[in-house]
């Protein structure tokens, strides 16, 4: 993973963390939108799924942008996204991803990808 990325997951996750400690009314484990999807960091990320998944099936996808997501704080932040890409034929397609982040070991694992519903 490059510099860039690796200070983007690190800043995302560190806001994902004082959003989670900003907010004492969530309960540790539950789901919550991820706040300003528009955001450099967070949009990076999209573009990691998609990458990630491009080295396992070489399916051609290309990036668009992240639409929507919503964030779980744990043992780690779990992250269930909604990507806009163009698939193989350059259609335009939304995509769900499912990744796991652990801050403290700077790793991250998609977990699962397949077309929106």
């Amino acid at each position: 993973m490059s510099g860039p990325t690796i200070r983007a997951v690190l800043l995302f996750t560190i806001a994902a963390i004082a959003t989670y400690l900003a907010a004492p009314a969530m309960a540790y484990g539950e789901w919550f939108p991820l706040p300003n999807v528009n955001n450099p960091e967070i949009q990076e990320l999209g573009r990691w799924v998609i990458e990630e998944h491009v080295k396992q099936a070489k399916d051609g996808i290309k990036f668009n942008k992240l639409v929507s997501g919503k964030e779980q704080v744990g043992e780690g932040v779990n992250l269930d996204l909604i990507i806009d890409a163009w698939n193989r034929d350059g259609n335009d397609a939304k995509y769900e991803a499912k990744l796991h982040l652990r801050d403290w070991m700077d790793k991250h694992t998609l977990l699962s990808f397949k077309p929106a519903n």
